[in-house]
């Protein structure tokens, strides 16, 4: 029997309009073999996998402007510009817990993607128990320049997104063969070279590996985009999109904007569920 997947591309707060989608899917039962997150995706895939509907959303525009949440002054005082203890501790252990039971209880596998700096290759890890795992999905979210590199059993991770933005390849060599992918930029959208290149390269010197990949993720994202199309005219793949152009910054404050973005996902979902459900057959 063909497995079912759910690959969820990251974007920091653009990847609200992730949460919407999974939201809606959750709204109708909606449920996979397995889920494949990179950065925001990552983040959001699990409270999918929680089945906490609406979790992500509320604690984006409650805490959005909250220093310890996401802050210059934590990252001059740490090094990252999301506060590590804030977000992976206080955050779902006591503002708004998630539930560890019942992601674990979920038959559903779920994979993070991360870059490992030292290879500059991607790294696809599966957590089992987000109470063990939780800095597994920290490394997947954790965005180069603003964040202190993440050590997970002995390789220096940091944002999946730069070395497999959409790992629909790897999934599919994991025998998910029949995947609905939730991309954040809308139909026709390119990747250009990192702006940032300059600066991650001062950055990262010592490690030439993952500035060659930085330097090339434009490419390899541009190509998977081609295939996705492809893949997508044979049928094999599902594509939700953004049905219009947001401009949201990926560390956005303005809860109109968050909001919005969550609202189209939602909206995006509503219009593609009865098409979701027939694929997923």
């Amino acid at each position: 029997m063909t497995k079912t997947g759910l690959v969820l591309e990251g974007g920091g707060m653009r990847g609200i309009y992730t949460a919407g989608v999974l939201d809606v899917f959750l709204d109708h039962n909606i449920t996979v073999d397995g889920v494949i997150g990179v950065s925001a995706g990552a983040i959001h895939g699990a409270s999918f996998v929680s089945k906490q509907r609406g979790r992500n959303i509320a604690y984006s525009l409650e805490y959005r402007n909250n220093k310890e949440y996401m802050s210059l002054k934590s990252l001059l005082k740490t090094g990252n510009l999301f506060g590590v203890d804030f977000c992976y501790d206080r955050l779902p252990n006591e503002l708004y817990p998630f539930d560890y039971e019942a992601f674990a209880a979920n038959p559903t596998r779920f994979y993070v993607c991360c870059t490992n700096v030292e290879t500059g290759q991607p790294e696809y890890l599966e957590c089992t128990d987000l109470r063990k795992d939780m800095d597994k999905l920290r490394a997947s979210a954790s965005l180069p320049i603003v964040s202190q590199i993440v050590e997970v059993d002995g390789k220096k991770l940091l944002d999946g997104g730069t070395a497999d933005s959409i790992p629909i390849f790897q999934f599919r060599r994991m025998g998910y063969r029949k995947d609905i992918v939730v991309l954040t930029r809308p139909e026709g959208y390119v990747k250009e070279e990192d702006s940032m290149l300059k600066l991650e390269a001062i950055r990262y010197k010592e490690y030439p590996e993952y500035v060659k990949r930085i330097a090339m993720r434009h490419l390899y994202y541009n190509k998977t985009l081609e295939k996705l199309a492809e893949l997508e005219q044979k049928g094999e793949v599902l594509i939700i999109r953004p049905s219009v152009q947001i401009d949201i910054s990926r560390t956005e404050k303005d809860d109109k904007k968050i909001q919005a973005m969550y609202d189209l996902g939602v909206y995006d979902a509503q219009n593609k569920i009865e098409e979701v459900v027939e694929f997923l057959k």
